[in-house]
């Protein structure tokens, strides 16, 4: 069985408090994309139950195969059930470190794939139970549809989003951010806007003075390469610009098609809703 995961961008992220388990509560709204990988998930009928084989191919992924969270994931579900041996195969589009949720899609749609080609039955409830132990974003490309998101990101509330006919830009300059730089330069505390009503209700054009995302002002300082590629959505004719999560992936809305020249050594992805 072969999916593709797609990525998802924050529109909006305010870091609300923290907590006392060393977790943050924010509130964002989430809305998937159409970045993609490409995941292959088959049974392998010649080897022995319980066994998980993973390789990858596309974008160099770190870290070892025992630590992908496709593993993980068959390995959750495995503690519940007796699975047959996996061969999981990920080819890598969406850039690592981004934002963009790619290593949380991989992991929800490896849970779905599972679900499918061993016949689990598995209850939508059960699905979102065994993503949230993986990452705090997984549940979302669960149901993998425009959500209001509270606490650590992982409680959702459906939204009936329409941005249909307008065109999203995504930018990835090949910049880390390390998300604990980026949670220490920011000061928690409550939004002082309605971030779901005003993007529910108010004109993309209007979000620009009033949705925010906290991680934008320390991000910005230590790499000043991000803040330009936002600058230059707006000055190419962006409605809306931001960076996504704590970045380093830049996202702008327009309403019609953009024609903007970044530097080919970026990741460039484009589509219309």
């Amino acid at each position: 069985m072969i999916v593709f995961p797609n990525a998802k961008i924050n529109i909006g992220l305010n870091i609300v408090e923290k907590r006392d388990d060393g977790y943050h509560n924010l509130e964002s709204v989430f809305l998937p994309v159409g970045w993609k990988d490409a995941l292959e998930v088959i049974v392998d009928k010649k080897s022995e139950n319980g066994t998980v084989f993973f390789s990858s191919s596309g974008l160099e992924i770190p870290g070892s195969a025992n630590e992908n969270l496709c593993v993980k994931a068959y390995r959750t579900i495995q503690q519940d059930y007796d699975l047959p041996a996996i061969k999981i195969h990920l080819h890598k589009n969406i850039p690592m470190g981004a934002g963009l949720g790619g290593g949380s899609s991989d992991a929800a749609f490896c849970i779905k794939a599972i679900n499918e080609v061993c016949e689990l039955n598995l209850a939508w409830g059960e699905m979102h139970h065994y993503a949230k132990q993986l990452g705090s974003d997984c549940s979302f490309f669960i149901t993998n549809k425009p959500a209001y998101v509270t606490q650590k990101g992982d409680v959702l509330e459906t939204i009936s989003l329409n941005l249909s006919g307008k065109f999203i830009l995504i930018v990835h300059p090949g910049i880390h951010v390390s998300t604990a730089q980026a949670y220490a330069g920011v000061k928690p505390q409550k939004a002082n806007y309605n971030l779901e009503e005003i993007v529910l209700n108010e004109p993309v054009e209007n979000w620009k003075d009033k949705v925010k995302n906290d991680f934008e002002k320390s991000v910005f300082e230590q790499h000043p390469k991000i803040k330009n590629i936002k600058d230059k959505m707006y000055q190419n004719g962006a409605v809306y610009a931001s960076m996504s999560g704590s970045g380093s992936a830049v996202y702008g809305i327009f309403n019609q098609e953009p024609d903007v020249d970044f530097n080919p050594v970026y990741a460039v992805f484009k589509e219309q809703i």
